[in-house]
């Protein structure tokens, strides 16, 4: 038995033992619980997140809110709720009694269901399967709503747990049950339709009605738009469509497997996100890798030279041979031949340039577009009663008075949550910063805030060590920090910025 479970709080702890804003580890009924201190206030709750089990009692305390470390989920210490992703579910509270100069931990309280919304729209529509579409749904249903919810996705599968797919899924260790969101159940009990396989073709903004693509027609009250993005796919001379692999469905990750199995080498096409992460997980498996991309530094644009050249040295000290400021320019069977005249043998090709967003459908419209869909600060577009959430919605950035379009997994599934609530009658502002991790080789980056330009890079600790935050900074305001092995630091920094956001509005 560890320390925590030793640490029986239904004992009582001595409230002296217990420092403003302090977290103690501890069980109840060999349920293992956090005990938080807020001033005078003491909170008792689940020890774990419900995303993927992160330790709580190394996250940080703001306000009445427990966040955790891992992925910056974060939960009311009241109640338990989940109130932002990436965790949708909430964690178990208990009643804590104050006695003399100790505290104790008792009973574990109810969860309370949410009244119907008086300004509830008489059905929703949600076209788009991704993170975004199902936490708006899910929010829908937790925030009381009990009108008809439809989601309709263009994927042969439930919205799953994307950013797994090229990452612990792609190297073997992450189980199939591991990847959908929600189960067959969940939207059977929440009386969710969902809809597989099917592209919504118009929308007819005059008589509030979207059509298929095979001529179904459906009514909605409130629409929210979740369509995403698509992969941008390249036309490689003598390429066939069996030699190359886009990744950003459940499905497109499984094909990626299976050619995997009988792999010996394989060329990685450009040096984005995704692709670096199919680039270590193939590695992981054992297949020789080849990055082919026009950079000069991997990750340059997006992080900067240090970060890039850093990332570039970790995928070398694996194996990984990279051919910078090359294309591929044809495939002849086996071999690949590169712009610079030198030929590779590859397997499959993996492509990884960069996605597009999916705005035609809203152009059709005749919504208000800029390189995505227009929204202001509640998630709305042009046209009321229709929102839009996710890698389409280009949103008024409280930080930079710009507005701003990312393709972040947290982002779009808060971006969901925002426009649900918002759908039922609230005003409620998309003021998240915006934060993205990256998993490579075991080394987590995590990245807090939105810098698409900066003045100076500041490096506090060394990449070298793996241990860092390194600071963006633009006009002498920190525009974006991303940090590795500190955690804490980064949620701390998430929380700062957050302040500044809240400052700004207020003035």
């Amino acid at each position: 038995m560890d320390n925590r479970q030793e640490l029986d709080l239904s004992q009582g702890i001595a409230v002296d033992q217990i420092a403003d804003g302090a977290i103690v580890e501890g069980q109840v009924g060999g349920e293992a619980i956090v005990l938080v201190r807020r001033g005078g206030d003491f909170f008792a709750v689940g020890a774990n997140c419900t995303h993927y089990g992160g330790p709580l009692a190394k996250g940080l305390v703001v306000g009445d809110q427990l966040r955790c470390p891992l992925h910056h989920a974060c939960f009311d210490l009241r109640t338990g709720e989940a109130l932002r992703a990436p965790a949708l579910d909430s964690i178990p509270c208990w009643r804590v009694e104050r006695a003399g100069q100790s505290v104790f931990v008792r009973e574990k309280l109810e969860t309370t269901l949410k009244k119907q919304p008086k300004a509830a729209p008489e059905s929703v529509v949600i076209v788009g399967g991704g993170g975004a579409g199902l936490a708006a749904a899910e929010m829908l249903r937790r925030e009381g709503y009990r009108g008809p919810v439809t989601m309709i996705s263009a994927d042969d599968s439930p919205p799953c747990d994307r950013p797994n797919l090229s990452k612990e899924y792609l190297t073997g260790e992450a189980a199939d049950e591991w990847i959908p969101l929600r189960s067959h159940d969940f939207y059977k009990n929440q009386k969710i339709e969902l809809i597989l396989n099917t592209r919504v073709a118009s929308i007819d903004v005059a008589s509030k009605q979207i059509s298929t693509d095979g001529g179904k027609t459906y009514s909605y009250g409130a629409l929210l738009l979740a369509t995403g993005a698509d992969p941008v796919k390249l036309a490689i001379p003598g390429a066939s469509e069996a030699q190359l692999h886009y990744l950003r469905t459940y499905s497109d990750s499984k094909a990626l497997i299976e050619k995997a199995k009988s792999a010996k080498q394989v060329v990685v096409v450009g040096s984005s996100f995704i692709a670096m992460e199919v680039a270590a997980s193939l590695r992981e498996r054992g297949i020789a890798v080849h990055v082919v991309t026009p950079e000069k530094v991997p990750f340059e644009r997006v992080l900067g030279a240090e970060i890039g050249q850093f990332m570039c040295g970790l995928h070398e000290s694996h194996g990984v041979v990279f051919h910078l400021r090359e294309t591929v320019v044809r495939v002849d069977g086996r071999q690949v031949t590169l712009s610079g005249g030198n030929t590779l043998e590859a397997d499959f090709l993996a492509l990884g340039v960069g996605v597009r967003p999916m705005v035609t459908l809203a152009e059709k419209a005749r919504l208000k577009t800029d390189r995505g869909v227009v929204v202001n600060e509640y998630l709305e577009t042009s046209e009321p009663g229709i929102f839009a959430a996710g890698d389409i919605a280009r949103w008024p950035d409280a930080r930079s008075g710009q507005q701003i379009r990312v393709e972040h997994w947290v982002v779009a599934e808060r971006q969901g949550q925002v426009a649900a609530r918002n759908i039922l009658g609230n005003r409620e502002k998309f003021d998240a910063v915006p934060y993205f991790w990256t998993l490579q080789y075991g080394v987590f980056l995590k990245y807090i805030g939105h810098a698409d330009n900066w003045d100076s890079v500041e490096i506090d600790g060394t990449l070298e060590g793996k241990n860092c935050a390194v600071t963006y900074r633009l006009g002498g305001r920190a525009a974006a920090v991303i940090t590795i092995d500190r955690d804490k630091q980064n949620l701390q920094v998430e929380a700062s910025m957050e302040t500044y956001v809240h400052k700004k509005s207020a003035s």
